[in-house]
C-alpha cells in the first residue's frame, strides 16, 4: 500500500504543469529580442549604475575628501622624510670622511722633511687628538646611521691612540653591540686588548672567544686565536701552546699556521 501511494504522488507530480514556463497562446511562439531593445535595456542599466555611483559618492563626498587629504598628508610625510634622511646620511659620511682624513694623515718622519704642501702629526696622540672630536661628534649626531656607528668604533680607537682608557673603552662597548657584525667583531677585539691591557684577563679571554665562536669577514677565527694565544703566553703558557697547536692543525699553509708555529718553537 505505500508503495502504490508513492507512485500515485510521482505520477501527481509529472502530470503538474511547469509553472516557472510562460504559457504561450496556441500556435504562436515567443519571438526574440531585436537589437535596438537589447540596446536600450544595456542603456538603462548603465544609467542605473552611474546613477547610483553618483548618489553613493554625494553621500559620501565628506568621507572621500577626508579621506584624500589624508593620503596626500601620508605622501608629503613620506617623501620629505626620504629627503630627510637622505640629507643626514649625506652630512654624516661627509663628517666621517673628515675625520678619516685626519686620522690617516701621514706621521712625521725623525729627519725626513715632509714634501711641500703635505699636512704631518709630530705623533700618533697628537693626530688622534685632532681626529676624535669629529668622529666623536659623527657618533653622537648620527648615531643610527653606518656612518655613525663606525664613527663610534673610531671614536674609540683614537680615545686608546690618546691614553683615554675609560673613554675608549666606552666606545668600543658600544661599536661592539652594533648590528654590523664585521664593525662589530673589530670592536670587540679592541675592547678585549683594553682589558688585557688592565689587567681584566677573563674579560679579555671571552671578548676573544665570543669572536672566535662568530668569525667575520674582518676578523677571522684564526687571527682571534692567535690574539688570545698571546694574551695567554705570560699567565698561561699551556694554554697558549693549545691554542696555537689548534691554529697550526686547522690550515697548515695559512699565515696564521705558520705564525703559531713559530709560537711553538718559542714557547716553553
Amino acid at each position: 500500500m505505500r508503495s502504490q501511494r508513492v507512485r500515485a504522488r510521482l505520477q501527481r507530480r509529472r502530470m503538474r504543469p511547469n509553472r516557472g514556463a510562460a504559457s504561450l497562446p496556441k500556435g504562436r511562439s515567443a519571438k526574440p529580442v531585436d537589437t535596438q531593445t537589447r540596446h536600450a535595456l544595456k542603456q538603462d542599466r548603465f544609467v542605473t549604475a552611474t546613477t547610483s555611483g553618483l548618489d553613493w559618492v554625494g553621500e559620501n563626498r565628506a568621507s572621500l575628501i577626508r579621506w584624500s587629504i589624508a593620503l596626500v598628508l601620508l605622501i608629503v610625510v613620506v617623501v620629505a622624510s626620504i629627503i630627510v634622511w637622505q640629507k643626514r646620511e649625506t652630512a654624516a659620511d661627509q663628517l666621517l670622511g673628515q675625520a678619516m682624513d685626519i686620522y690617516e694623515t701621514p706621521l712625521a718622519q725623525p729627519n725626513q722633511p715632509a714634501e711641500p704642501g703635505q699636512t704631518t702629526y709630530p705623533s700618533a696622540a697628537a693626530r688622534a687628538k685632532a681626529a676624535y672630536p669629529l668622529f666623536t661628534q659623527a657618533a653622537n649626531q648620527y648615531g643610527w646611521l653606518s656612518a655613525g656607528v663606525m664613527a663610534r668604533y673610531f671614536a674609540g680607537m683614537t680615545a686608546l691612540d690618546m691614553g683615554q682608557t675609560s673613554d675608549a673603552e666606552a666606545d668600543l662597548k658600544t661599536a661592539a653591540g652594533s648590528h654590523d657584525s664585521n664593525l662589530a667583531a673589530l670592536a670587540k677585539i679592541a675592547l678585549a686588548n683594553v682589558y688585557a691591557q688592565t689587567g681584566r684577563t677573563s674579560q679579555a679571554a671571552e671578548e676573544f672567544r665570543d669572536v672566535i665562536a662568530h668569525p667575520t669577514t674582518t676578523v677571522s677565527k684564526a687571527a682571534a686565536q692567535l690574539q688570545l694565544a698571546q694574551m695567554y703566553e705570560a699567565t698561561q703558557s699551556a694554554e697558549a701552546r693549545r691554542i696555537y697547536a689548534e691554529i697550526k692543525d686547522q690550515d697548515k699553509d695559512s699565515e696564521a699556521a705558520q705564525i703559531a708555529t713559530q709560537k711553538l718553537s718559542t714557547l716553553k
